[in-house]
């Protein structure tokens, strides 16, 4: 609401700017209080056809069209400086009312101008008079200094940069293991924002090509209000089950930041940040050196699983093999899972690093556990085979799983689920009403408070929503329920439950470049580069 009143002021002072400036014109003034026709108007002043408003109509292009025709105007009034363009590009109300209120004097369309100013030095230099095209070259009134074009330049380029990389295709790299067998620590990916429909962002200042983090001043690296509501733009594609997907952590809207990883409140409240595992930022936050930050949808951190279940299935895991609506759904190739491995004696580690195998303490060098006599190794089917063929003295038990520490973290649901036997669980559909019961309420409470924004009450085991008494609710998205392929070693729906649709970022293309183990030193994935990130 803020942004749009912001909007609507800005609108109505550049109408009025443009009525005291358009009489500079010859063009009559109250022109500029018509919507559409000062636009057009505008365009005839500064040399483009009137036709050209109509780009304004268009999504995105029209932030680069309205740039350059606020840049033209007060060209077309001789402000040819590099700081005038600037002003009229940041807030062209002020840009223009400055000129209206000044002595600068209309010169002409501007780009007509120019382009005459072009064609004399073209004559001169086809009939060879050096003195006019020199002199002509001396006072052009259009030439730019080295500094000015540079400086333009790389203004330029952040621009289009930034402005690629907010609505059509952004590069992501792979910080985690939760999707190896598929997609590796190291991998750099890009991501198409248009596949399933271009987001507009929420917030509207930041600093350009940073996500949610200034490095090295530790702070965030945007603004959060002023800032406009999200909207997609129809998709190109649905999402299937089984695509890799990137979206915005869920539980993401209020964290606490940790160079080692983002912890969000939930984790928190529910002891997930435990002295034992984490106790250096269990003191931080505990002592309040660890800030709690709000961040806005577009700002929360980025993650990839895979797409487990779309809108209105139902998923349930028996015995590690995921079931969609009573089905056996399709496993990854290179689906892992956590193991104790037993040996006779030690394995060279040489091959766990050739071979790509993620062993527990292998980069502390502790890979060993002598308790165990063995590893703690996260396998597919195809390096169990692998290590199988190393000797018939080699065993696999599966890692014993916590029970009731899984999503909707309600004991009296989870008492006896694990990541490996889970559910069953309903994955919501827009549109699509559910009951609201003591046995229900656990998996949709934060979306009927978080992710659609109502305001909820819960009173002995009665519901009030946006001040009704009701024992339902009628879902206003779509939720995808996401996994990560090497399913021992990844945060996923299991622990913080649905992703809603206005959360997912887009679609990994493919991979463009890749380093082993996300180090640089450790060698280059050769084979990688310029393969498809959606494997299965």
């Amino acid at each position: 609401m803020t942004i749009l009143i912001f909007l609507i002021v800005s609108y109505i002072l550049l109408s009025i700017s443009l009525y005291l400036l358009f009489p500079k014109a010859n063009v009559d003034a109250m022109k500029g209080l018509i919507p559409g026709v000062n636009f057009m108007e505008w365009c005839e002043i500064i040399g483009r056809p009137k036709w050209w408003a109509a780009l304004l109509l268009l999504p995105i292009v029209n932030i680069f069209i309205f740039a350059g025709m606020c840049v033209d105007m007060v060209r077309s009034f001789g402000k040819l400086r590099f700081r005038d363009s600037a002003l009229a590009v940041i807030y062209a109300p002020l840009s223009f009312f400055l000129i209206a209120r000044g002595k600068e004097k209309y010169e002409g369309k501007i780009l007509d101008m120019e382009q005459a100013y072009m064609q004399k030095m073209a004559a001169a230099h086809e009939k060879g008079d050096k003195y006019q095209l020199k002199k002509l070259e001396a006072n052009n009134p259009y030439k730019k200094t080295a500094p000015r074009e540079w400086a333009e330049a790389i203004v330029f380029a952040v621009f289009a940069a930034a402005f690629i990389r907010m609505f059509l295709i952004e590069a992501y790299k792979i910080p985690t293991p939760s999707m190896e067998g598929s997609l590796l620590v190291g991998d750099f990916l890009f991501v198409s924002k248009a596949n399933y429909g271009i987001r507009t962002p929420q917030t509207v200042l930041m600093v350009p090509l940073l996500h949610n983090r200034i490095p090295f001043i530790d702070t965030e690296s945007y603004i959060s209000k002023p800032n406009i509501k999200p909207r997609r733009l129809p998709a190109l594609e649905e999402i299937d089950r089984n695509e890799p997907v990137v979206f915005n952590y869920p539980e993401g809207d209020s964290v606490y930041f940790d160079p080692v990883r983002t912890f969000s409140i939930s984790d928190w409240r529910r002891g997930a940040v435990s002295p034992q595992q984490y106790p250096r930022q269990y003191r931080a936050i505990k002592n309040g050196k660890n800030k709690l930050v709000a961040r806005p949808i577009d700002k929360k951190d980025h993650y990839i699983k895979r797409c487990i279940a779309t809108p209105g299935d139902s998923l349930q895991i028996i015995d590690r093999q995921v079931y969609i609506n009573g089905k056996p759904a399709e496993n990854p190739s290179g689906m892992q899972f956590l193991y104790q491995v037993k040996t006779a004696e030690k394995i060279n580690e040489k091959m766990f690093f050739d071979w790509d195998i993620d062993v527990v303490g292998l980069e502390q060098g502790r890979a060993y556990n002598n308790n165990l006599g063995g590893y703690y190794m996260f396998l597919s089917d195809e390096k169990k085979a692998k290590l199988q063929g190393l000797s018939d003295k080699i065993e696999f038990i599966n890692y014993p799983q916590q029970k009731g520490d899984v999503f909707p973290h309600d004991r009296a649901i989870v008492k006896e689920w694990t990541t490996d036997n889970y559910g069953p669980v309903y994955i919501p559909k827009k549109g699509a009403t559910v009951k609201l019961t003591p046995l229900t309420m656990p998996f949709y409470r934060r979306i009927i408070s978080n992710y659609e924004g109502n305001t909820l009450v819960e009173n002995k085991g009665k519901y009030t929503i946006n001040g009704v008494e009701t024992n339902e609710y009628t879902f206003k998205m779509d939720y995808y329920w996401m996994m990560g392929d090497n399913r021992h070693n990844s945060e996923d729906s299991r622990v913080w439950g649905y992703v809603p649709e206005d959360h997912v970022v887009g679609k990994p293309l493919f991979i463009w470049f890749s380093t082993k183990d996300g180090n640089m030193f450790n060698g280059i994935n050769w084979s990688r580069i310029f393969s498809s990130a959606n494997k299965m």
